[in-house]
């Protein structure tokens, strides 16, 4: 591109006026927001080289350098080969399904057949239904707690992939993740792990085995309720580069706005998620003695059926949602409980720095059928609680208070 300016007119001049400047000698301390869709290269022929090398910057879905930070950024943290980010966590799940189940060597996506955990986010659940098994997926599911009924359907489905929450939304039921992975690859399928929930401060699953790592980067990698999106890792650079071809085609780039915003959260990650723990391992274990609380669903719990497996794989930490369930359930208790608190607001997502409720029945797992959430375990009294980086003595009064009979 020319450098060499002719007398534009005034509008002209206002358009182009302060644009491409040179790139300053010093170095910000933070990454800067690109916000440009495309880029300029030194002449034609230098953009048709980066082009056919698919290298440097030319258009944005294929690549931006805030995003690119942001995918650096995940690497590390998650200890793999590569990454992608994606505007929401369904776009990254399902791009990681499509990765996963790319036979090696190919670049179409075919998955045969994916054997999921019964336990999952709903919208996961209506995914692979809405947008696989109608198109010829095989779909099954088991408990992927019990390895011996994970052992069976591997040989009975014979997958391409297999899917699994590290801890399960809403039930917070802990997976092996070592296992099931050493087990995939031995059954010749791929495992993909949503460790939403997880986060790489609990633990990182590629390390154990797992093919890739997903992320709703909305909820603790952003942390402050303000950006959507989503991030998957891979293990190894051939699943990397197909996970990168699809993201490009998919088209569901994250803004660099959005990737500017879980970059930062992400440096606050370890010191917000910790103290999250440790608030909500005490209010589990308040909880169990409240007279109005029937049962409690925590890892950190010993009454946990993974506890010992949860304190093994986590190192003495066990995550900051804590789902209970309401002794009197019906839907009024429901609805006064939660009109009532003061402090916890009522919103329907988690890993914020405020501490959230919500009744899965009512928002994560509504447009599952009923049988469809008994199935899962899940009732029509159940909270669950995403707990806040707030003074856990204030979280403890305001759940007390809206407790409350009367």
């Amino acid at each position: 591109m020319s450098n060499q300016q002719p007398e534009w007119h005034l509008p002209t001049r206002l358009v182009h006026a302060g644009e491409r400047a040179p790139a300053p000698d010093a170095t910000p301390t933070t990454t800067p927001i690109y916000t440009s869709a495309t880029y300029l290269h030194a002449d034609f022929t230098a953009l048709d080289e980066a082009l056919e090398s698919d290298s440097g910057y030319v258009y944005t879905r294929h690549g931006n350098p805030t995003v690119a930070a942001l995918e650096e950024a995940m690497t590390i943290a998650e200890r793999g080969a590569g990454a992608a980010v994606f505007a929401s966590g369904m776009a990254a799940l399902y791009a990681a399904l499509l990765a996963a189940g790319t036979p090696r060597g190919a670049t179409a996506p075919a998955p045969r057949a994916i054997l999921a955990a019964r336990d999952m986010y709903g919208a996961t659940t209506l995914m692979l239904q809405e947008f696989f098994a109608v198109r010829g997926t095989q779909i099954a599911t088991c408990d992927m707690c019990d390895l011996n009924a994970v052992d069976a359907a591997l040989n009975t489905v014979r997958p391409d992939v297999v899917l699994v929450e590290q801890i399960s939304n809403p039930l917070l039921r802990v997976t092996d993740i070592r296992a099931l992975a050493q087990r995939a690859r031995a059954a010749g399928a791929r495992l993909v792990v949503d460790s939403t929930i997880a986060t790489p401060i609990l633990q990182q699953p590629l390390t154990l085995g797992a093919d890739l790592v997903v992320h709703s980067a909305t909820k603790y990698l952003s942390g402050h309720g303000d950006a959507a999106g989503g991030v998957v890792v891979a293990r190894t650079s051939l699943v990397r580069d197909t996970l990168r071809r699809q993201a490009r085609l998919l088209g569901a780039t994250l803004g660099p706005f959005e990737a500017y915003q879980i970059l930062r959260g992400l440096k606050t990650l370890a010191l917000r998620v910790r103290q999250q723990c440790r608030s909500a391992a005490e209010i589990a274990k308040w909880l169990t003695t409240h007279p109005a609380v029937a049962s409690v669903h925590y890892p950190g719990l010993e009454t946990h059926p993974q506890h010992t497996l949860a304190t093994e794989a986590f190192g003495g930490l066990y995550g900051a949602l804590v789902t209970f369930e309401l002794r009197e359930a019906t839907r009024a208790t429901l609805s006064r409980f939660f009109d009532t608190l003061r402090l916890i607001l009522p919103a329907t997502t988690l890993g914020d720095v405020y501490t959230l409720a919500s009744a899965p029945a009512v928002a994560s797992h509504r447009e599952l059928t009923p049988e469809q959430r008994e199935e899962r375990g899940i009732s029509d009294a159940m909270v669950r609680l995403s707990v806040g980086i707030e003074d856990v003595a204030d979280i403890l009064a305001d759940l007390r208070q809206a407790l409350e009979v009367g």
